[in-house]
């Protein structure tokens, strides 16, 4: 998928920085991550969250065409995981538009609009989305302040740069258990049929918010996707991500790497999909690679000679022989069906031994096209393409995460960390290590915005969401499709960018949100 010109310009341009303190108390993360198995579970979050949670209307005015309420209350985010968000974003803020009066008795639509990334306060919504829907269709909208943004905002917090990772994590679950308080406050006051919304970050967050809503629901997801880890490690967001700072305390705290890592659940499905990607967009350089290996036999002597195995074994035996480390827990056959992978880290091995180390020789031809596909290769694998390398693993109900984590762990082992020649490609250890603090993000990414970690919405049909093709800011390559985790959703697409679609279509995401709530109309077998 090639990315927008116009995103990667607009990012570039921008100077600020996420996650700049780092990944966030460790201790903090593992009560986030088994939280997140809790709010997943739709039947059980419902139960937490009373019908009557209290909420302070502060103010209620009538305009000429349109009534506006603000109010506030405790998040209830705060009271079940309490200590772990800062003073200012436990009260939270939102303001109502409503029609002067509906046009029907039995049918009051109000739709929940959640904040992308920037969107602070609620005067942007207000004016691009919920007035005109108003006005257009008579459809009332909820505005919910966001975690950390507006009056909501850290002291120390400068605009949108949340300063750890853990704290986005913070956001979606606050806004998960915020967003059933406003159902719940709609439904009381006669409010109905309900939906929810948002762009870009915000349609992720309002995809996790239908999940915990026991009925059906219209959700119109704008410029997302089924999980938000591409958004940190592949996309043109990935380059605001310091990512020193992250891998110097990932190698720094073994917390990180013993205990938070194996919390991760593997989404089995992206990483095969990945891996299935890493094969074909590289088959063409495994063959080249193959090709620029010498065939003098006196080379193929020096070679065996020279490269020797961690036991002293010629690296003739190590490269024809099967791996004495093979994993017990991989299904009987993988390997074979992976062999390119093998076949493109022998054919490195194989090449560290054909050029010399002295400097001041002039390099063939041969020999720099050897460096240049190897660095275009690893490059990727520093790109947060690690995971392409994971082996299609034995499966098993009860097999559990720690144990696919180590499988996982194995495998990477195998393939980057004893069999690339990272010196002969210029690459430095530390680049390896890089990659994997990226991996790291990427799985606890998945952990806590992957849709399949949460439950389906009850009516998928009521879903449309809204992509656009040559997206920078949210890759879908190599990772489930929308439809594949909620079947019966729409998706629908605009041949643009990210920030092309933002600024130019604003008429199609409302225009979604009027054909979701016709549905529920239809489905409530109310008359137009």
């Amino acid at each position: 998928m090639s990315y927008s010109s116009l995103d990667q310009i607009y990012r570039s341009i921008l100077l600020s920085k996420y996650f700049v303190k780092g990944w966030g108390k460790p201790d903090s993360l593992k009560r986030l991550f088994k939280f997140r198995r809790i709010i997943s579970n739709r039947d059980y979050i419902y139960k937490l969250i009373p019908k009557d949670y209290p909420i302070t209307i502060e103010k209620d005015e009538v305009w000429s065409d349109y009534r506006v309420l603000e109010g506030h209350f405790r998040s209830p985010f705060d009271i079940h995981l309490p200590n772990i968000m800062p003073e200012e974003v436990k009260k939270a803020h939102f303001q109502v538009i409503l029609p002067t009066k509906w046009k029907e008795e039995n049918y009051k639509p109000v739709c929940l609009h959640l904040a992308g990334t920037g969107d602070h306060y609620f005067w942007k919504r207000r004016n691009f989305m919920c007035k005109p829907l108003l006005r257009e269709a008579g459809i009332g909208g909820i505005i919910l302040e966001n975690p950390f943004y507006g009056s909501r905002k850290p002291e120390d917090q400068v605009r949108s740069n949340l300063h750890n990772v853990s704290d986005i994590f913070v956001m979606g679950g606050c806004l998960m258990l915020e967003s059933l308080v406003l159902f719940n406050w709609c439904e009381q006051q006669g409010l109905g049929p309900l939906g929810v919304t948002g762009l870009s970050m915000g349609g992720h967050m309002a995809s996790l918010a239908a999940t915990n809503w026991p009925k059906p629901i219209v959700l119109v997801p704008c410029l997302s996707w089924s999980t938000a880890s591409g958004v940190f490690t592949e996309g043109v967001m990935s380059g605001a991500i310091p990512w020193d700072v992250l891998n110097y305390q990932y190698f720094s705290d073994d917390i990180y790497r013993e205990e938070i890592r194996k919390m991760v659940t593997i989404i089995e499905d992206d990483a095969f999909k990945a891996g299935q990607h890493f094969i074909k967009k590289y088959s063409d350089k495994i063959d080249n690679l193959q090709n620029l290996q010498p065939d003098q036999q006196h080379e193929k002597e020096k070679s065996d000679s020279n490269l020797k195995s961690s036991n002293g074994i010629p690296a003739s035996e190590v490269l024809s022989s099967k791996d004495p480390g093979s994993c017990p827990l991989m299904a009987e056959g993988d390997e074979k069906k992976h062999d390119s992978v093998d076949l493109l880290a022998k054919s490195f091995a194989a090449m560290s031994n054909t050029i010399e180390t002295d400097t001041e020789r002039e390099k063939t031809d041969a020999e720099k096209e050897k460096e240049r596909l190897g660095k275009d290769i690893l490059d990727s694998l520093a790109d947060s393409k690690l995971q392409m390398l994971t082996y299609k693993v034995k499966s098993s109900s009860d097999q559990p995460a720690d144990v696919k984590r180590e499988v996982q762990d194995y495998q990477l082992r195998k393939v980057v960390g004893r069999k690339l020649p990272f010196s002969l490609l210029g690459i430095s250890p530390a680049k390896v290590r890089d990659a994997e603090a990226m991996q790291f993000m990427r799985g606890i990414m998945d952990e806590c915005t992957h849709l399949k970690n949460f439950s389906v919405p009850v009516d998928t049909s009521l879903i449309i969401a809204i992509c656009a093709t040559e997206d920078g800011y949210v890759p879908r390559e190599g990772v489930t499709h929308l439809a594949d985790v909620w079947p019966g959703a729409e998706v629908r697409y605009i041949n643009t960018g990210h920030v092309g679609a933002y600024l130019l279509h604003q008429t199609a995401f409302r225009q979604a949100i009027k054909d979701g709530f016709l549905r529920a109309k239809e489905k409530l077998n109310m008359p137009h």
